[in-house]
């Protein structure tokens, strides 16, 4: 479980995050919503320990995360930023041992290849994984970062808008691997998601922010209603059910 209390975080004088108290639990998806500049990927910052807070405390499982040693927490929580571009010659094999060097030290055993090999199937990337990152579509390159974090084997998985820029498609096709990785493996995602769509669709949990400050965070179905919606983004939203599934218009 990361516990979230009283967390604020400024720049220049202007404050990001103001008080944000959550808790996440474990073995569930949960999305970050808001608009531009609401504080979603500060707040993953901080808790890939990227930033510190001005103020207040984070916890994972029970322990301040800045208690932690790197290489320990690096072993228990792995985090996908927005901007993964590399200007290295590697393959996607390459790419995804990289997710091993918290446990190794990149001194690879038998063992972290199964890990590697594991995630690259997990992926569906094994027909492709011999090919250079700049061979790749956007789709199969982002599914190459994230077989990466896979492989590191943590309990815990940080995804800062991992669908951006990608097709509908593979946008999908990522949200359902990630779905799996919660329900095969017991993982514990945690992701900044742009889409309402997606989040209504593939969350546990859907923790909304909005000029800093945490506007609600509660189970999906609660958080996805128009009155919510109306209060994060400033619109109105309707909502309809498909096949008992919740889906936002606000095309209209």
């Amino acid at each position: 479980m990361i516990e979230i209390r009283g967390v604020s975080k400024s720049y220049n004088q202007h404050r990001v995050l103001d008080n944000v108290s959550l808790t996440i639990e474990k073995g569930t998806i949960t999305s970050f919503i808001g608009p531009n500049g609401a504080g979603k990927s500060t707040l993953l910052s901080l808790l890939s320990r990227f930033i510190t807070p001005d103020e207040g405390v984070i916890t994972l499982d029970g322990k301040n995360v800045e208690d932690y040693a790197h290489r320990e927490y690096a072993k228990r929580l792995s985090t996908l930023k927005q901007s993964n571009h590399t200007n290295l010659r590697l393959t996607i094999r390459e790419l995804v041992s990289f997710g091993r060097f918290p446990h190794t030290q990149g001194r690879l055993t038998a063992e972290d290849w199964k890990y590697i090999d594991r995630a690259i199937d997990y992926m569906n990337l094994g027909d492709i994984q011999h090919k250079l990152l700049s061979q790749l579509s956007g789709g199969q390159r982002q599914a190459a970062y994230i077989a990466m974090v896979v492989a590191q084997d943590t309990e815990y998985i940080l995804l800062d808008e991992p669908l951006n820029n990608l097709d509908m498609k593979h946008s999908v096709e990522i949200m359902r691997l990630l779905s799996q990785l919660v329900r095969d493996l017991g993982k514990t995602i945690v992701i900044v998601v742009h889409d309402i769509n997606f989040a209504a669709s593939y969350s546990d949990h859907i923790v909304a922010l909005k000029d800093g400050r945490l506007v609600c965070e509660n189970c999906t179905n609660t958080v996805v209603c128009a009155p919510a919606l109306k209060q994060i983004f400033d619109m109105d939203i309707r909502i309809e059910e498909v096949n008992n599934q919740r889906i936002c218009v606000y095309h209209s």
